[in-house]
């Protein structure tokens, strides 16, 4: 079975799927990446699907998933690569990737990442710079 590698760049996971996603690699990806987000804590996926010709409904599942973890281990996920095939079919089979952004590549994947990491940030310091409420 082939595994599918998860590189770090700075805050963020890259990974390339380079490779046809049977369901035991997608089962593998979806654990790797959730170890390497808690070893790293990371703030943001990238998921790079640049070279995938089909994704059916297992794939758009697949995503769908990651992105869920992701978000529960507080990172964001961004879908990068997106051939207009690619989202014609997912459109069709009905899968709105919930959770999921999209760019049309790793640099403006990389920039909303840090925008969304922006946007937390701000809400964090509103919530302590809240003044306590008079007796």
């Amino acid at each position: 079975m082939e595994r599918v590698p998860v590189l770090k760049i700075g805050d963020i996971l890259l990974v390339s799927i380079q490779v046809d996603m049977e369901d035991q690699t997608a089962l593998q990806l979806q654990e790797d990446l959730a170890e390497r987000i808690v070893e790293t804590g990371c703030h943001g996926v990238i998921i790079d699907i640049t070279a995938l010709d089909i994704v059916d409904s297992f794939i758009g599942r697949m995503l769908s998933t990651i992105a869920s973890i992701s978000k529960v281990l507080d990172a964001e996920t961004v879908v990068v690569g997106m051939r207009p095939a690619v989202a014609i079919t997912l459109v069709e089979l009905g899968l709105s990737l919930n959770g999921i952004r999209t760019a049309l590549n790793v640099e403006r994947g990389i920039e909303l990442i840090a925008a969304a990491r922006d946007e937390d940030d701000d809400l964090d310091l509103d919530s302590t710079d809240a003044e306590p409420a008079s007796p």
